[in-house]
């Protein structure tokens, strides 16, 4: 009897028992929660530690409204901005193009323009870190070789589509609107700077693929980056100084050539540096490298702003990296390089959030648009024409060509950065409700355009052309003959743990 009890009671459970048996199968999968959720989940939780820790330290201004709350909101939209773009678009389009959009809709969309209240000191000098980091990768991937090959073709990329550009706004700026000569020139110069926080890490991108590198375009386009702003950004000084009467007019025409030397100097006497600190023998010296290197390239940077040589800080930091580069070889520079990588996960949602962030609609004026749009217009055309003829001669196709001609478009950083230098010092000087607030305006708006025509346009542009007008090797590390194995700095140096914005 008690058996046949127990077959009835183990039937009447079986039902009971299947569903729950059934209910657990279906989410087993989930626990623990692996594959996509598993990665989602967990930089979910990290953010949101990430968020009390710094709420822990700092108090109130981690909360909305205050500066770190805004910094934190744009890095981490920023980050997923750019997985989505990536991922919509199946790898086709470039991440920064989302985090710059992230960027402007935490500027200007109200009811979530958090990034309204990043103070602007704060945001200049991230960006700076940043800049630095991208800068000092370029220089560690430029091939001394093909640099000295093209070292004329460098030194006329950086300086004759600048100068052309910078021409061609000033008359179009006299023509269109009206604009006098000293401050056409500003404008033209302003303009005339390449960003290579845009354009550097598409080549990188476009370098490790193979795309580009038997011709050095990649190492071309780089090097003259650096030189093209060192230009633009003292050239726009001279101009700025000759209409507001300020400083001495011969400093300030010497300007430039004082600053490429001092990066020149200070870059390699960095770079040599490097060579024999730390010593090839010591077990922990790609540690050390990195440490060295980042260092002195943040030094190089904050500290010409600090002396007011700033246009000396981006070209010290290409030169010491490409220098050190070059006394360690391929296998000893390999772990500085991918550590160098991975701080760049980092960095860069910031930098280009913050970049998107800095673009203000306030003093964008409806009457102005239309002639911007069509003076950037004359001076991209102008540009493109001038980079397409100066990249000649180096036995480069009509396709390679084309392609350095667009990689030489995008704008940004500088035009961030000191696309509103004129009107600050006009209202400084008392010039405000008169005509030259009203040209500082219209040359800040101008601007402001050029970075939302350009930098979005230009990268996909870049990204989109790479791979179809550059020809395709294969990439191979190079033997050094050094038989002292160079150790990782990071563990995995590429992890996917480490990627902050590798969300898949």
């Amino acid at each position: 009897m008690a058996d046949e009890g127990d077959v009835q009671n183990s039937a009447k459970e079986t039902p009971v028992a299947g569903k729950k048996a059934r209910i657990f199968q279906r989410f087993r999968p989930l626990i623990p929660p692996s594959g996509f959720l598993g990665r989602f989940l967990t930089r979910g939780a990290i953010v949101l530690l990430s968020w009390a820790v710094l709420w822990s330290i700092v108090g109130r201004d981690v909360l909305a409204g205050g500066n770190i709350f805004g910094i934190f909101i744009v890095i981490v939209l920023a980050a997923l901005g750019g997985f989505l773009t990536r991922r919509l678009s199946k790898d086709a389009l470039p991440s920064l193009l989302g985090m710059l959009i992230v960027g402007f809709i935490l500027r200007n969309v109200p009811g979530v323009d958090v990034a309204r209240y990043i103070d602007k000191t704060w945001s200049a000098s991230l960006r700076s870190m940043a800049l630095v980091v991208i800068l000092t990768r370029s220089g560690l991937e430029l091939d001394p070789g093909a640099l000295k090959r093209l070292k004329f073709s460098v030194i006329r990329l950086a300086f004759c589509p600048c100068i052309g550009e910078a021409i061609a706004v000033a008359v179009v700026g006299k023509l269109l609107l009206d604009m006098p000569w000293l401050w056409g020139f500003q404008l033209g110069f302003v303009l005339g700077a390449v960003t290579p926080a845009v354009v550097v890490p598409q080549l990188l991108t476009l370098q490790a693929k193979g795309f580009g590198v038997k011709q050095g375009i990649p190492t071309l386009v780089m090097a003259a980056s650096s030189f093209d702003d060192v230009i633009a950004i003292s050239l726009f000084g001279v101009f700025l100084g000759i209409a507001f009467s300020k400083g001495n007019l011969v400093f300030n025409i010497f300007r430039g050539p004082i600053e490429l030397l001092m990066g020149v100097v200070f870059g390699s006497l960095v770079g040599l540096l490097c060579w024999f600190l730390p010593n090839k023998m010591e077990a922990d010296r790609s540690r050390n490298r990195f440490v060295i290197l980042l260092g002195c390239a943040l030094l190089s940077v904050f500290g010409s702003n600090k002396a007011q040589f700033s246009g000396a800080g981006a070209l010290g930091v290409l030169v010491m990296a490409t220098m050190a580069s070059y006394g360690w070889g391929d296998s000893e520079k390999a772990p500085v390089a991918d550590a160098m990588a991975i701080v760049w996960e980092f960095f860069q949602p910031l930098l280009f959030g913050l970049i998107g962030a800095e673009v203000s609609i306030e003093y964008m004026d409806s009457a102005l648009i239309g002639k911007a749009f069509g003076l950037l217009t004359v001076a991209m055309v102008i540009r493109m024409i001038v980079t397409f003829f100066v990249v000649s001669g180096n036995s480069l196709s009509v396709r390679e060509k084309i392609f350095v001609a667009i990689a030489w478009s995008p704008k940004a950083t500088v035009q961030a950065a000191i696309g509103s230098l004129s009107l600050d010092i006009a209202r400084e000087r008392g010039f405000a409700g008169m005509r030259q607030e009203e040209l500082g305006i219209q040359i800040l708006t101008i601007a402001v355009l050029s970075i939302l025509f350009t930098a979005p346009s230009g990268a996909v542009a870049i990204a989109v052309s790479g791979p179809r007008l550059l020809q395709k090797v294969e990439t191979r590390q190079q033997e050094t003959g050094d038989n002292v194995e160079a150790e990782p700095i990071f563990d995995d140096h590429h992890s996917e743990g480490l990627e902050f914005n590798a969300i898949t």
